[in-house]
């Protein structure tokens, strides 16, 4: 198993979290990036507003999906999970 596609996956899955967690907040909040995370958190949301950013991932697996980059996909699905595991115990 090549360990750098995997870590490739990896930051990708973190950064179409990150981005789908951004559009969400500037597209349906009437926050900025910054204080949208702070309200969310000071309101106990911050897990719901990883869970819609996450929605990327699912784009991003698919798309790794049809471009044979099947160590790529499972990066992004290890990605998931840590994001899952995090906000579990944040």
């Amino acid at each position: 198993m090549n360990k750098t596609e995997l870590v490739i996956g990896f930051v990708i899955g973190i950064l179409a979290s990150a981005i789908g967690s951004y559009i969400f907040i500037t597209f349906f909040t009437d926050f900025d990036f910054l204080a949208g995370i702070q309200a969310m958190k000071s309101e106990g949301k911050i897990g719901k507003l990883i869970t819609l950013g996450s929605i990327l991932d699912l784009v991003a697996f698919g798309i790794l999906l049809k471009m044979n980059k099947e160590i790529m996909a499972r990066g992004v699905v290890l990605a998931v999970i840590i994001i899952a595991i995090v906000t579990l115990f944040a």
